[in-house]
């Protein structure tokens, strides 16, 4: 089969090159004449050359081509090509430079690619031909199309499988199933390549497929979904229109049988048995049954009724959607004392009845339901069963509403007992006999407050009060007139001053709490007191609503701006009851259209001055400008007092700690005395006597610079404590004096270093002494940090030693 489709390419590349080489392309000539200038030049071309035009066939180029040297094409060819090759022909456009390439020279057209139709059915072209020396056109652009040509590569594909379709059961032979449909790449417009034809491969027995359409129909009529309900079913599809050699495809499709309503329903069983109580209420579910459905989906949906007479009054039978069952409920209630064994027929039949397969047989199927009634102690029963009752809201306590009666269903025939249930009755307005049943008032009715009363009654056996019945009983109040009617609302009105005689300034309505049978009827007049009223008038409208009037000119807001107009308002009984109600008039100023401006003098000031929200809004800032001022103030006062306590401070009750390392000998300012000074009044000091003898110090020793010397660590050895003694005397002695103020408790502790330490002590706090025999000269070999602490030791032992030369 290759061999021959290998050889039938060659023969059709054959034909191709010799129609071609036949069909060579010419450049014709349109006039006669010489060109008076080159070709090339644009001026000639626009000044009158004579138009050539391209001619030549289609170029065609065969697919696949599986050859070692490029497929020729075609040829352009202009007819001002002497042969001398100063023409240069070009291509340009789809492919050109890439799959096609052009001889410059001679204008052939080869293909250097191996092309496919499937892909792309043709390439679109430009050709010039173009002077060899100026590069310039020689002729007008031309575009030209080369065509690729089909062959047979390409087998039929079913693109939109799977495919799945369906048919109902018991259909006819020839019943269209489904439509298969294959696509083949090839060109079918040239030859046999894409012409397909169907067939089945499998499946024959059932099914056959149209051979040009692809249409699946059914072979035989007795297709039936109960005995087998799915078909696989192979379809090829073959080109070349199925002759030898040509390609081809399959698929497989499934086809489903559907159901029809072929098959009746049927109970398993003729007779089913239930049982019930006799107090099971309307609406209970006895049992169930199903009849079977050999179908599927709707064609299973049914629908049971009861066939019998007897069982459609006392029972009722429903079909549950979902699982296709008989539900059967009482209709009616049930007593055991007259019957206790119902029978009832059931019929089942499908709810779709397809009239195609009637003759197969009926569709429906009964059975027979036996119901037994099972006795039980019932409770009474009331008799009848109105739940009406009326009574006149002005009836007396005790007056009969009604009377209830209830009786014992069973043989036995118990006495029955009456009760209210008092949680729909907590305010006991109404009573009963326990033993006739009769219900009375309890208290005094009003059909104002209550026009309703809803009331269950318990009826009981008198030996066994767990068997109680209840019935609900509506009592409704009748009305009576007494209740005046009333204004229905505290009537304000408004007049100008400026207004009319008979303009209307207000409609008067009134509400009555009593509902008479024939409806309100209502009468307005003017009250007694206001018969010598001649500033309004009161027309009864007769419709339940009365008009006020002006009747007169004018009204002046300055002699009276407030009038109370008294009306008087009757219904129509009987009897028949009046109220009087008060109509507050305004007068006030209005504008030219009528609109009220102002109702009083006064109300007009505080618009015209501030409004309300404005006063509050001031007030607010005043307000808040009083308490920042009483802030203030009060900070002061409390910064003043903290002060004056700062200057009376005492100095025992100030406590300066130091708690900082110093930074070494080179740190000479690490701590201020001035602060412990400055807690220290010297002034006394200076004042009296020195205290010490000539041994302590000279008189002419000033104690205050003795002092100041101390942090300095200047040796001294006059310095003397006895100034300090002293002082603590005097204050001690003030203080014990002084009975005004408690004592002070005064706590010092004082320590000092040890003489015995291993390590000798740096501290200057023993080295006053000139019989110290200390030697510093060992600082100086401790490093530079302790530089100035030698030389400060060395310089005072220094100076010791010649004081003592």
């Amino acid at each position: 089969m290759a061999k021959g489709l290998r050889g039938c390419l060659c023969t059709m590349l054959l034909l191709l090159c010799a129609v071609q080489e036949l069909g060579c392309w010419a450049m014709h000539t349109a006039g006669q004449g010489s060109d008076p200038g080159e070709p090339g030049d644009p001026a000639l071309l626009a000044g009158g050359r004579v138009k050539r035009g391209w001619v030549w066939n289609q170029f065609f180029v065969v697919e696949e081509y599986t050859g070692t040297e490029p497929l020729y094409v075609g040829k352009i060819h202009s007819d001002s090509d002497e042969g001398d090759g100063s023409i240069k022909y070009t291509i340009s456009g789809e492919g050109a430079g890439t799959i096609f390439l052009i001889d410059e020279i001679t204008g052939d057209i080869h293909a250097t690619e191996r092309l496919d139709r499937e892909q792309k059915t043709f390439y679109t072209l430009r050709a010039q031909a173009r002077d060899r020396q100026t590069d310039q056109l020689l002729e007008p652009e031309s575009e030209f199309i080369i065509k690729v040509q089909d062959i047979n590569d390409s087998e039929p594909r079913f693109l939109e499988g799977p495919y799945i379709g369906s048919v109902a059961e018991l259909s006819p032979v020839g019943t269209s199933v489904m439509q298969v449909m294959a696509s083949d790449a090839d060109d079918p417009t040239y030859g046999s390549s894409a012409r397909v034809v169907y067939s089945v491969l499998e499946g024959e027995q059932h099914f056959t497929v149209d051979s040009k359409t692809g249409v699946i129909r059914t072979a035989v009529a007795d297709l039936d979904r109960e005995t087998q309900d799915r078909y696989e079913v192979v379809i090829r599809a073959t080109d070349m229109a199925g002759q030898l050699g040509g390609l081809s495809g399959s698929t497989t499709v499934t086809i489903v049988v559907t159901d029809v309503n072929d098959n009746p329903p049927r109970f398993p069983q003729k007779m089913y048995q239930f049982s019930i109580v006799e107090t099971a209420p309307v609406g209970t579910a006895i049992g169930r049954v199903k009849a079977e459905d050999s179908d599927v989906g709707e064609n299973t949906d049914m629908t049971y009724q009861v066939k019998d007479e007897e069982g459609v009054e006392m029972f009722k039978v429903t079909t549950d959607s979902n699982t296709q069952e008989a539900v059967i409920t009482v209709q009616k209630p049930l007593d055991y004392e007259s019957k206790k064994v119902h029978t009832v027929v059931v019929e089942a039949l499908n709810k779709f009845v397809d009239p195609r397969f009637v003759d197969l047989g009926t569709f429906r199927d009964q059975t027979i339901v036996r119901v037994s009634v099972l006795d039980v102690d019932e409770p009474p029963e009331f008799r009848p069963p109105s739940n009406l009752l009326e009574v006149q809201e002005d009836a007396h306590v005790g007056s009969v509403v009604g009377v209830v009666t209830a009786l014992d269903p069973d043989t036995a025939n118990h006495p029955v007992r009456y009760a209210i249930d008092r949680s729909t009755d907590a305010e006991r307005i109404f009573d009963i006999d326990a033993k006739t049943g009769a219900i009375v008032t309890g208290k005094v009715l009003d059909r104002e407050t209550a026009g309703w009363h809803n009331i269950t009654v318990l009826a009981m056996e008198a030996d066994n009060h767990s068997q109680v019945s209840r019935a609900s009983l509506r009592i409704r109040i009748l009305d009576v007139n007494d209740n005046p009617p009333e204004l229905a609302t505290p009537y304000e009105a408004a007049v100008c001053e400026d207004a009319k005689p008979g303009q209307l300034i207000q409609t008067i309505s009134v509400v009555d709490r009593d509902e008479p049978q024939s409806g309100h009827r209502f009468y307005f007049t003017l009250a007694p007191e206001a018969t010598n009223n001649h500033h309004f008038s009161l027309l009864d409208i007769q419709d339940n609503t009365a008009a006020v009037h002006t009747q007169r000119v004018g009204f002046n807001r300055q002699e009276q701006d407030v009038y109370l107009l008294p009306i008087l308002v009757v219904d129509s009984g009987p009897p028949a009851l009046s109220s009087t109600g008060t109509l507050t008039i305004r007068v006030c100023g209005c504008d030219s259209t009528g609109a009220i401006q102002s109702c009083n003098s006064t109300a007009y000031v505080v618009s015209a001055t501030l409004s309300p929200g404005a006063l509050i809004a001031l007030l607010v800032c005043v307000l808040i400008l009083v308490v920042l001022v009483l802030l203030i103030l009060t900070l002061k006062r409390h910064h003043k007092s903290h002060l004056t306590s700062e200057e009376d401070e005492d100095m025992r009750d100030n406590v300066i700690k130091y708690n900082d390392e110093g930074g070494g000998e080179q740190d000479t300012e690490a701590y201020d005395m001035s602060a412990l000074r400055s807690l220290y009044d010297f002034s006394e000091i200076k004042a009296g006597d020195g205290g010490g003898g000539p041994g302590e110090g000279g008189p002419g020793r000033n104690p205050s610079s003795e002092l100041h010397a101390l942090p300095q660590w200047v040796q001294s050895p006059d310095l003397d404590f006895s100034v300090f003694r002293d002082y603590i005397c005097r204050k001690v002695e003030q203080a014990d004096e002084d009975l005004s103020v408690p004592p002070y408790d005064s706590f010092q502790t004082y320590a000092f270093e040890g003489s015995d330490s291993p390590v000798p002590s740096l501290s200057s706090i023993n080295t006053w002494s000139s019989g110290s025999e200390q030697d510093f000269s060992y600082l100086g070999g401790w490093g530079p940090r302790f530089r100035q602490l030698a030389a400060l030791y060395a310089g005072r032992r220094g100076g010791e030693d010649s004081e003592e030369s």
